[in-house]
């Protein structure tokens, strides 16, 4: 049984899995993501999501008679950058094929993508797991393609329609060794991987828009067998959980079928999101279902050493050397620091928050707890708040050093994202200012001693337990001002020590 922890918004989540003993389970991967470049893969057109249907368009892209593709030079770019960034080896000639087979969203009847020189290959991830041990995924390949467009359906008309606005738009096609074991291990595998493109800033990663889409690759075979069994592929997930979800049931069915005596058809299958069930698409046969061919119109070249090696150099921290260097330099467990790393912003926002302020700690959980909430429930991002690292710090520093209650802290930390008033304009304007001046504590414990006269006997008497519900009594009677700890001395003073 092993315990992983799991990159999420939320930071990191501990999952126990199981590994099952009569079958192994072996599982592949493979995303496309789309590339958000200005503009379309082999036109000018724009690369934008959302506009009026078919109204980001051209010949080149409709592939209509006597039009000519030419790749965009940014296309290539942020390729040979995730190549990198997930460890990749890097082709230097660089070759595009037809893929051919027809649907009513692929105009031309082909799709112009990368078969045999793929811009990478041979690279892995390294997946956090228990103990600060990670595993290594296996990348066989990632190619450049062009998008097809979007099949509408129409079901009150009985007709389908055709969006082509997003045929052309550039697509990154990351496919994994049949590494991953669990549908656990194939959604942590897919956190890191979207958490490494967002830091990378080449996509938005948004799987509601089809910006990161995934299939999966399933089969399962005895334990100690090193031979692959049949697969069957696994379609039209639209979240993670259900990546994981469609991996879980498709194992399930596997085996109850193998144990059943009978045997599994190699088949694409698809996810029903609403049944929570995989149903067959259609059957696929071992020989490859496409006819590639070298591309006449995309002339091949070579990309310069020096070029690929520029591009090494302006690669960011990525994610998990990130949390390695923050769990180090600011004494941060592994929970901590991923909660940081889980978001490039949040992770920035807390390195400028430790430049004015060593209470690492509280920093984290201040951004954990407050900030992050309120991101969520707000559905914003953390650019959208008016909230910086001066100010939170500012804050911080004011319930630090009692000036402000932890519970009137955040509070003003609410006021602070409606208003670019500073924290003390806010305190002073709002009254909030944590009171401890030791006359008036000393009237309020007064107040509290003689309306909870039953509580004061147990005290008395030995049991110290309501000592907090009086502290509680007090921050209630002054609206969370009253210094938490000053009302508990005095309280101790005039009851037990009297």
């Amino acid at each position: 049984m092993n315990r992983v922890p799991i990159g999420t918004k939320s930071g990191l989540v501990y999952k126990m899995t199981i590994e099952n003993k009569q079958f192994d389970t072996v599982i592949g991967l493979e995303v496309h993501l789309q590339l958000k470049t200005q503009s379309k893969i082999f036109c000018g057109c724009a690369n934008n999501f959302g506009a009026e249907a078919n109204s980001q368009v051209c010949p080149v892209c409709l592939g209509l008679p006597g039009s000519l593709p030419v790749l965009n030079k940014k296309v290539l770019e942020y390729a040979v950058k995730i190549g990198l960034a997930l460890n990749c080896k890097i082709n230097s000639y660089i070759k595009f094929d037809r893929k051919n087979y027809y649907y009513p969203d692929l105009p031309k009847a082909y799709q112009i993508s990368q078969y045999d020189f793929p811009v990478c290959y041979q690279g892995f991830v390294l997946v956090p797991q228990e103990s600060s041990t990670v595993k290594k995924v296996g990348i066989t390949r990632a190619h450049i393609e062009e998008d097809a467009g979007k099949l509408i359906h129409d079901n009150e008309n009985n007709c389908s329609l055709v969006d082509y606005n997003r045929t052309g738009t550039p697509l990154l096609e990351i496919v994994t060794e049949p590494d991953l074991r669990s549908a656990q291990e194939a959604y942590d595998y897919l956190q890191i991987l979207k958490l490494t493109l967002q830091y990378l800033d080449v996509s938005d990663c948004d799987m509601e828009k089809g910006s990161l889409r995934c299939d999966a690759n399933i089969s399962i075979r005895p334990v100690g067998e090193t031979k692959l069994g049949v697969k069957t592929e696994l379609k039209n997930m639209n979240s993670f959980r259900a990546v994981k979800a469609a991996l879980t049931f498709e194992e399930n069915r596997q085996t109850q079928v193998v144990k059943a005596g009978g045997k599994i058809t190699q088949e694409t299958r698809l996810w029903d999101e609403a049944k929570q069930m995989s149903i067959t698409m259609r059957s696929k046969e071992e020989a490859h279902d496409y006819r590639y061919f070298p591309d006449p119109d995309l002339t091949p070249f070579q990309v310069d050493s020096s070029v690929i090696e520029q591009i090494r150099k302006s690669l960011p921290e990525l994610p998990v050397d990130k949390w390695e260097r923050i769990k180090k330099e600011y004494g941060l467990n592994d929970y901590d620091a991923w909660i940081l790393v889980s978001s490039p912003e949040i992770a920035a926002f807390f390195e400028e928050c430790a430049k004015l302020h060593t209470n690492y700690k509280n920093i984290c959980n201040w951004i954990s707890g407050s900030l992050m909430q309120e991101i969520n429930s707000r559905k914003l991002s953390l650019g959208d708040l008016r909230i910086t690292p001066r100010r939170l710090v500012e804050l911080i520093l004011k319930a630090e050093d009692g000036t402000l209650s932890n519970l009137v802290a955040k509070d003003v930390f609410r006021y602070a994202l409606e208003t670019d008033k500073s924290i003390d304009e806010i305190i002073q304007e709002k009254g909030l200012a944590q009171v401890s001046d030791s006359v008036t504590l000393e009237k309020i414990v007064d107040e509290i001693i003689t309306q909870n006269e039953n509580a004061v006997r147990q005290i008395k008497n030995g049991d110290e337990k309501p000592l907090g519900f009086l502290v509680g009594q007090a921050m209630k009677k002054t609206q969370g001002k009253a210094n938490p700890k000053k009302i508990g001395e005095i309280l101790k003073r005039r009851i037990i020590d009297a």
